[in-house]
């Protein structure tokens, strides 16, 4: 027996039972200030009795914005921007914001399919971490979009857009010191794109650390192509192949870290006593290593805060700005020179 088709409860209904005017019943469901409260709880008990919810695709239409911004990622599963969207979402319902998580996979393709869905939604912004910062189609679609925007950690010169951005540079250039002041000089450091920000903003504090130690970079050590964990994992069996491979390195981001250590236990070598290992971000299950690995610290939850608070005030007709946010370097592990013989001696 087929089942009986309950009737949608309309706005009519509301006014109806509470007789009041539809107009006073949208005055009430908006939250407008010129209500009685009278009025307002006998529009509210209607709405109650008759189980009523609002259609808010039909208010978004009337009010030519939905109250939803798209966050869009260029990978789901690292934790990293998983807890920034947390972050961000908990931020924008403070505005009675609502959030649409999108992945692009690292995909450009991905990325564009996205832009198109996200501007089929009428969301009233997007906050992005993109795929590319050199890609012309890239722009295109930012363009295309046409809805403000804040893009995470990348840099896109002639997009007018807001930014939060990490001071990469800092953190490591700490972290590179700290190395060659504990004997290390063959360093690797494996990360995303070089012509990316955040890897031209890390390979920055990298060579200043080596300028100021009055230390030469070996270029054999530096691979920068991708920041996935398959990508770091096949780099450091390639860097341990070579005649004199390196006493540390650092992975660029979660994924990078987890391919390097894979790798280190696939040819037998403990991180700590046999390869220095820092971390590009931290990830809590890293503190279950034994020992534990050190790492260079951004705060996903304050990049999120802020990137919330940027997309509104662009929605606002604010002017875009960009927020510099610290990185640090977290010592966790007692680093040890890796020398043939003697500790603090230089290892070439």
């Amino acid at each position: 027996m087929k089942s009986k088709k309950v009737a949608r409860v309309r706005i009519e209904d509301v006014a109806a039972q509470a007789g009041v005017a539809i107009s006073s019943v949208s005055r009430v469901l908006s939250g407008h200030k010129s209500v009685s409260e009278t009025m307002k709880i006998r529009v509210e008990k209607a709405v109650n009795n008759l189980g009523y919810r609002p259609d808010h695709l039909a208010q978004s239409l009337r009010r030519g914005t939905t109250h939803t911004i798209g966050f869009m990622i260029r990978d789901i599963m690292n934790p990293f921007f998983s807890t920034i969207a947390q972050s961000c979402e908990a931020e924008l319902r403070k505005s009675h914001y609502s959030m649409i998580l999108i992945n692009s996979s690292g995909t450009e393709d991905t990325e564009k399919l996205n832009f198109a869905i996200l501007k089929s939604r009428r969301v009233d912004g997007v906050i992005a971490s993109l795929v590319s910062e050199t890609s012309d189609s890239v722009k295109e679609d930012l363009e295309l979009f046409g809805a403000p925007t804040v893009l995470l950690d990348r840099k896109l010169p002639g997009v007018t857009s807001s930014a939060v951005l990490s001071d990469h540079a800092l953190g490591v250039k700490k972290a590179v010191a700290h190395l060659l002041s504990q004997g290390h000089t063959r360093i690797a450091f494996i990360s995303g794109p070089k012509d990316m920000y955040v890897t031209k903003n890390r390979l920055e504090g990298f060579r200043s650390a080596y300028k100021d130690a009055d230390e030469k970079i070996f270029p054999e050590l530096i691979r920068l192509k991708d920041f996935t964990e398959k990508y770091a994992k096949e780099e450091t069996l390639k860097l341990f192949k070579l005649p004199k491979p390196p006493t540390a390195i650092l992975t660029g981001g979660i994924g990078a870290s987890g391919g390097t250590l894979h790798a280190l236990k696939e040819i037998g070598k403990v991180p700590e006593k046999d390869v220095t290992i820092i971390a590009l971000d931290e990830w809590p299950l890293f503190d279950l290593l034994n020992p534990p690995i050190s790492s260079v610290y951004r705060n996903p939850e304050l990049i999120g805060r802020y990137a919330a608070e940027l997309i509104l005030e662009l929605i606002r007709g604010e002017a875009p700005r960009t927020i510099l946010i610290p990185t640090t370097f977290h010592n966790v592990a007692e680093t040890k020179a890796r020398t043939n013989s003697n500790k603090g001696k230089k290892s070439y």
